[in-house]
């Protein structure tokens, strides 16, 4: 098994990376190809990296398959074992038994860690990277996903539906399965139908609250701010600090006629600071000098007893007033 034949099963695989979907999908193709040498539910034995011992994990890989020639040995959150766990299975990979394929899952685990490096040795297909999707990307993929439940969706749907259930593809693929149960006709999935069907669950990220608030947005912020249960006023106000920092750079630059230096100067990609010019030309200097004064004496109070929201929201409805 330590050979990279054709079909040929390696001794351990480590499917790395968030996308739970695509992570599914690998360990839905690893059991399937294993139970046709056997029955699985004979020979299959599932660890949770932050409880199990190596010890036990080894224990498993070395013991032989039942009216089988493979076994499984499955072992989930393979990042968060302690590293004597860990250490334990680097030697194990040394020397891996030749009946078992042991699949470890993790969602970052880094390529310079022992672990990583010995799984890697084992040849060109045993790492597997399941890293998430660009937000870009993501669009694209929903709409692919739809395909694969018989109905079609507009870009414009897609992006509605990312906006409504975030990012996680296990979490999109499943309201595609919901949306397509309850489509009629032949024609591709609206906006307005997500809208219908489906319920907002996702938080809104705090970089995109910080953008409402670079554009003076004050609708959309406070649109945001509704939606964003698990981020404290206390961070929101650093970064809306750090942004407002940012366009005073932006402004004094193209004033100077060198705005193009901007992603230098901030040491960002050219990216990020895309739409920089454009927020900081929505301010007048001096009211960018106002605001970050304003967020001092901000930050004073709410470290002084007053409501931190109450403190953070009058402090964005005065900063972005036009």
């Amino acid at each position: 098994m330590t050979t990279e034949k054709k079909d040929a099963l390696l001794p351990a695989y480590l499917v790395n990376g968030e996308d739970e979907l695509k992570r599914e999908a690998v360990l839905k193709r690893l059991k399937a190809r294993i139970a046709k040498l056997g029955d699985l539910s004979f020979n299959s034995d599932a660890f949770d990296g932050e409880r199990a011992s190596g010890a036990d994990i080894v224990a498993a890989c070395n013991t032989m398959p039942f009216a089988s020639d493979a076994r499984l040995v499955l072992v989930q959150a393979a990042d968060k074992l302690k590293k004597a766990d860990s250490e334990a299975l680097v030697e194990y990979l040394k020397s891996p038994a030749t009946t078992t394929v042991l699949a470890l899952v993790a969602d970052k685990l880094a390529k310079n860690t022992r672990l990583y490096k010995a799984v890697a040795a084992l040849g060109k297909t045993a790492v597997i990277d399941c890293t998430p999707l660009k937000r870009y990307e993501l669009p694209k993929t929903v709409r692919s996903l739809a395909v694969g439940h018989g109905i079609t969706i507009t870009e414009g749907a897609a992006n509605q539906l990312i906006e409504l259930v975030g990012e996680n593809t296990v979490h999109l693929d499943s309201e595609l399965k919901k949306i397509a149960l309850a489509h009629r006709g032949n024609d591709a999935v609206n906006e307005h139908e997500i809208v219908a069907l489906v319920s907002r669950t996702a938080e809104v990220k705090p970089w995109e609250f910080v953008d409402a608030f670079s554009s003076r947005n004050q609708r959309k912020c406070l649109s945001c701010l509704q939606r964003m249960e698990s981020t404290s006023p206390h961070a929101l106000l650093a970064m809306c600090t750090a942004r407002l920092r940012e366009l005073i750079c932006a402004r004094s630059l193209a004033a100077r006629g060198a705005e193009r230096t901007l992603a230098a100067t901030l040491k960002m990609p050219d990216w990020r600071v895309k739409n920089h010019l454009a927020w900081a030309r929505a301010y007048t200097a001096e009211e960018l000098r106002r605001a970050l004064i304003a967020a001092r004496d901000t930050e004073k109070a709410m470290k002084s007893g007053a409501d931190p929201d109450d403190a953070f929201l009058d402090w964005v409805l005065v900063t972005t007033k036009r």
